[in-house]
């Protein structure tokens, strides 16, 4: 079985406060479990989520004629 995350653990994987976790639950952004009226974040979840907004770079020709 994965390790699930609290609230507070998962913002502090990604870098961000509480109420960003929070709100991707209410939002259904993000998958998670109800263990009883506590709601936990699988840790893949965690990493679909980055994975899913993560940007590829694009790369641009460069010299003179490059606009």
């Amino acid at each position: 079985m994965e390790k699930l995350l609290t609230l507070e653990e998962a913002a502090e994987v990604l870098g961000t406060s509480p109420r960003f976790p929070r709100r991707l639950v209410a939002e259904r952004r993000i998958r998670f479990v109800k263990v009883g009226r506590f709601v936990r974040i699988p840790e893949t979840a965690i990493e679909e989520f980055v994975q899913c907004g993560t940007v590829d770079v694009v790369m641009r020709p460069t010299g003179r004629w490059a606009s």
